[in-house]
């Protein structure tokens, strides 16, 4: 795109921003639209336009630009002053000028989200019937046409469907599923796409030396991906940007881009990504002080960092990305290192937490507290074996860890608590949710042994188990001090939050299950047997303590400080394996 091309679209006096100065006047200077810009040649050149157009795509990508262009297309008169179809504008006749000024009286703009109403459509259907000013056709474009309500889309269906031959309706949306089905099968749609960085970064590159900017391939590169493919958004950022060159006199840098945008130095994020792969938590947190002080958002600083992890994992798969020119170097070098030293699992893992940190620091009352607790977990957790390479290591031994996890400050606080209430209750619960272990549950079935009745206060336990008596089961492990039992008659100690009608409760359960009675008798003055919740913790204490002591576990616990065995599975007589 030549100065010349561009000075067409300045036409009024006073400064206009670069986003107008430079908006694209033919579909030659329209960039990164090829698909739609190929269809529409085509189209015309065959005389095979249609009636009605329909534009989205997001912010900045040229959709009401498209339309004007379209609209000049359709009435540029050209250098033979005759007025025919033409596929790129002149630029020059009257119809190209009054149109780029907006004067045109047969090209109509609508902005849908100020005119919503089914008043406004009428006044746009009863003026359709009557022919062009002096053009060849009449337009009407309708910015934001998703806007519009419900009943001023199903009065312009009928005209959408058989407008006169002398109208062209061009829509433009953002929001395409808003769009009522039936008007985009009345309408052809072309989804412009989001400009790559490559590409936009090359048209501010452009832009910029036109105006006279020095300024730094890494800064237009900074600013194409700040960007996010938007035209508009990366040339009003470069606007900022010429107002800065000219202040200073020199040549803008990343790092000038990075202030006017609040981001953190590149370099700087390679850093915190480093020390925090490294497990160096001081380190990664005095980094995100620094850049937290300099003006950086939280948030952005987290977005810059799943970047970068985005960039690793491309390279580890990718490897000829290195070679790609437009990569800045320290993108290059940096990606040559991490990528050869850190596994695709870490960079995964990496990618996951961060991104759900992402959601947490936005949210967070917090958001650098929130940032810090993220880099300490990401921290805490990239110096941990993948579950792949511990199930090999322990499926090499014939010692399996069942669960090993880092310190639960919970059952800690429980441990140290242990006559509190509120602790006590939750053990309780949760120990009241497990079943029974399955072989012991599954070693008693009355009506396959032929037994009539439970033999033993486990039976009883498998029994109420068994026909998910739930309270009963909970309130029969946990509040249940044993005196005596036999067929028929128990007797039993019961705890301090046993319920009144517990005993009987359990007698009318076996009176049922059974079909004989049941003696069930409170005893208050002897103490019984510990309740079989004590009994299995204290069982289970037991086989943690001699798990410990086998030479491959205490291994694996010195490989994680803090760590603890939560639970042993006895695989044979012989030993205990667990998996983690």
């Amino acid at each position: 795109m030549t100065k010349s091309e561009m000075d067409q679209n300045i036409k009024l006096a006073g400064y206009k921003v670069l986003a107008r100065k430079y908006r694209p006047v033919n579909f030659a200077s329209l960039i990164g639209q090829e698909p739609m810009v190929r269809t529409l040649k085509n189209a015309f050149y065959s005389d095979r336009v249609a009636h009605a157009f329909i534009l989205t795509g997001v912010r900045g990508v040229g959709k009401t630009t498209t339309a004007r262009i379209i609209a000049r297309s359709l009435n540029c008169v050209g250098s033979n002053k005759e007025i025919s179809s033409k596929f790129d504008p002149c630029g020059n006749c009257d119809f190209c000028r009054t149109i780029i000024e907006g004067s045109c009286i047969d090209v109509v703009e609508m902005d849908a989200a100020s005119r919503t109403g089914v008043d406004d459509i009428r006044e746009l259907i009863e003026s359709v019937r009557y022919k062009p000013v002096s053009a060849k056709y009449k337009v009407y474009i309708i910015d934001e046409v998703h806007m519009l309500s419900r009943n001023a889309f199903n009065a312009l269906l009928k005209t959408l469907e058989e407008p006169p031959s002398h109208v062209k309706f061009i829509f433009a949306t953002t929001e395409i599923r808003k769009v009522p089905v039936t008007v985009l099968s009345r309408c052809q749609r072309f989804d412009l796409r989001r400009i790559e960085t490559e590409v936009l970064a090359r048209n501010l590159r452009q832009i910029s030396d036109l105006e006279g900017l020095r300024i730094t391939d890494e800064a237009i590169n900074l600013i194409a991906r700040a960007a996010d493919g938007s035209v508009r958004d990366g040339q009003s950022l470069l606007d900022q940007v010429v107002s800065l060159g000219l202040e200073h006199g020199n040549e803008v840098v990343e790092e000038d881009i990075r202030d006017i945008l609040g981001l953190a130095d590149r370099k700087r994020i390679f850093e915190l990504f480093e020390q925090v792969m490294k497990g160096q938590i001081s380190s990664a947190l005095k980094i995100l002080a620094d850049e937290y002080k300099n003006g950086t958002e939280p948030n952005i600083l987290v977005k810059d960092l799943l970047e970068i992890v985005h960039w690793f994992t491309k390279v580890k798969v990718c490897p000829e990305l290195l070679n790609n020119s437009e990569v800045s170097e320290i993108d290059l070098a940096q990606g040559r290192i991490f990528s050869t030293e850190l596994s695709m699992a870490t960079l995964t893992r990496a990618w996951q937490l961060l991104l759900k940190g992402l959601n947490e620091v936005v949210l967070a009352p917090s958001p650098i507290n929130a940032t810090e607790m993220l880099l300490i977990r990401l921290a805490y957790l990239s110096s941990l074996p993948t579950p792949a390479d511990l199930v090999k290591k322990l499926n090499d031994n014939e010692e399996l860890l069942e669960t090993v996890t880092k310190p639960n400050f919970s059952d800690a606080m429980a441990t140290t608590t242990n006559d509190s209430s509120s602790n006590e209750s939750l053990k309780l619960l949760k120990f009241s949710q497990q079943k029974l272990d399955p072989q012991v549950e599954n070693s008693y079935d009355p009506h396959k042994s032929g037994l009539a009745d439970p033999n033993t206060f486990e039976d009883v336990l498998k029994l109420a188990n068994a026909k998910n008596e739930r309270i009963l089961f909970s309130n029969l492990i946990t509040n249940v001090h044993l005196v005596r039992f036999e067929p028929g008659n128990i007797v039993f100690h019961p705890g301090e939050n046993a319920p009144p009608e517990l005993s009987q409760d359990l007698a009318n359960f076996l009176n049922n299950e059974t079909g004989r009675r049941w003696i069930v008798t409170l005893s208050m003055d002897e103490v019984g047997e510990p309740t079989y919740q004590q009994s299995q913790l204290t069982e289970r204490s037991l086989q943690i303590e001699e798990a410990a002591k086998r030479p491959f576990i205490k291994s694996v616990l010195e490989l994680f400080p803090g760590a603890k065995i939560s639970a042993v599975k006895q695989t044979n007589k012989d030993s205990k394996s667990a998996s983690s």
